[in-house]
């Protein structure tokens, strides 16, 4: 599944969910399936914004990625444990948004990933920024983090559907 059919595959699966399953909390300290949607589009943005600094950087790199980054591109996926951040990177994403809303935003994103897409072959390979866990990513490597990041929340988002009343 590419990333942008991800991102489909979410906006389809909206239409599953009524408002109240959409915003369910089963317990403190879980997610609804509101703001899973919420954090894969917020760091689908972050990932996205790191392409276009990619796309403005005059310089080079050959830095590269940590080990746990190279382990994760060889692999292609996140490994298949929950991730935890620390709790100061760690805030509750939103919940208010509706199907609606969190549609118009995915097809947003669809939209600044189909731009991105057809421009990652001019930008350097070699510019590239630093992800605080995975090293040194040229844009290449963040587009292709978007949809790792999403199919990981795949996981979740089943956990938190066997959790609706």
């Amino acid at each position: 599944m590419t990333e942008i059919e991800c991102l489909f595959h979410l906006h389809q699966e909206l239409d599953r969910y009524s408002e109240d399953e959409l915003h369910y909390i089963s317990r403190p300290g879980v997610w609804s399936l509101g703001q899973m949607y919420d954090h894969v589009l917020l760091v689908a943005h972050e990932y996205l914004d790191e392409i276009e600094a990619c796309a403005s950087l005059t310089t080079r790199s050959a830095a590269g990625k940590t080990p746990y980054g190279e382990e994760l591109f060889r692999q292609a996926a996140f490994p298949p444990v929950k991730i935890r951040l620390p709790d100061e990177m760690n805030a509750p994403p939103n919940n208010t948004d509706s199907a609606d809303q969190l549609k118009h935003r995915l097809l947003q994103l669809v939209e600044r990933m189909e731009d991105w897409s057809s421009r990652l072959d001019q930008i350097d390979p070699t510019s590239k920024t630093e992800h605080g866990g995975f090293g040194w990513l040229n844009a290449h490597e963040w587009y292709r983090l978007v949809g790792m990041h999403t199919r990981h929340h795949f996981r979740q988002k089943q956990e938190l559907e066997h959790q609706l009343p």
